[in-house]
């Protein structure tokens, strides 16, 4: 379709912009933040300018087919991905923003090659990425890079859930993949709590003490 197209061209017309101020740039997102369950998934791509991902865009506009298929060719074109995993247990050791924070870091990091510059989704860049990077709010909208990477993110995490659904199919992850909806809670309720959940945020519902 043409708009898809057509948005997917200003994308990576952001990206030039910055790859020309910069040089290589990556971009960075999570999936992930706001579940009861599960781990936060952080993911840092650099994409190749000669070799666009067409239809990259804001996972949250996407189909999950649409996802699926976009995840398939940007791990195959991109010049270099990672995804991050961050399970419960650290986002309740760090909370969830300092978590999110170092599985960032830890994305970029193992990168090759090393990006020059990083956009990262949001207000905020991880403190201990040693290059320069700048915040984007709705990058995600905004730049390919930070597209791909959030695409990566959500593909990523949601495989983990349904992977997650067939060992404990009593709390119908596949449906609500975590996050906090009625149902979620009153199968919390029924079935108590797992190695998977995140306490810290539970807490506060009164379901760990």
């Amino acid at each position: 379709m043409p708009r898809k197209t057509t948005d997917s061209t200003a994308l990576y017309a952001f990206d030039a912009e910055q790859r020309a101020a910069h040089g290589i740039v990556c971009g960075v997102d999570e999936a992930g933040r706001g579940p009861l369950c599960g781990p936060v998934c952080c993911a840092a791509v650099i994409l190749d300018p000669d070799n666009p991902v067409q239809g990259v865009n804001d996972s949250k506009k996407l189909s999950e087919k649409r996802r699926e298929a976009l995840y398939e060719e940007i791990t195959q074109k991109a010049l270099a991905w990672k995804v991050i995993f961050v399970p419960p247990q650290e986002i309740d050791e760090k909370n969830i923003l300092w978590a999110t924070m170092d599985g960032m870091a830890q994305a970029v990091a193992a990168l090759d090659p090393a990006p020059d510059f990083v956009l990262v989704d949001g207000n905020r860049c991880p403190p201990d990425v040693p290059q320069p990077c700048q915040a984007v709010v709705k990058g995600d909208a905004s730049s390919a890079s930070i597209a791909a990477a959030s695409i990566l993110a959500k593909v990523s995490r949601d495989r983990y859930m349904l992977e997650l659904d067939k060992q404990y199919p009593q709390y119908q992850l596949a449906k609500h993949k975590g996050y906090p909806t009625k149902l979620h809670y009153e199968l919390i309720a029924q079935y108590g709590i797992q190695p998977f959940y995140r306490r810290s945020f539970l807490k506060k519902q009164g379901y760990w003490k």
